[in-house]
């Protein structure tokens, strides 16, 4: 009977609706993508001509020596370890237990 009473037009056209609106939205969506592509593209550009002059200012060989060995030592850090595994063991014996030792005796 459900299904007597269903407009199927307006079903219909609510389906077509909703399929239009995704399709509407990712075109949408596609066109902001780009447009943040060619914004973040313009800014990329600048931010490199500007480093490219300030790298010209002349650092030494020693300061590339010590922020080399700087990284180096902060990337390459652990703990110790002692390599011994540790378990805690519990020694409270539940029923279930106690019926699997007894049957393997």
């Amino acid at each position: 009977m459900m299904i007597l009473a269903t407009n199927w037009a307006n079903a219909a056209l609510m389906a077509l609706v909703s399929i239009m609106l995704v399709f509407v939205m990712l075109v949408l969506l596609i066109f902001v993508l780009k447009l943040f592509g060619v914004i973040f593209r313009e800014k990329q550009s600048a931010v490199v001509s500007t480093a490219s002059a300030g790298a010209s200012d002349g650092i030494t060989d020693e300061e590339v020596a010590a922020i080399a060995m700087a990284v180096n030592l902060f990337f390459n850090r652990h703990d110790e370890e002692s390599d011994v595994l540790t378990f805690r063991q519990n020694h409270d014996v539940s029923a279930w237990q106690v019926r699997n030792i007894s049957k393997s005796l």
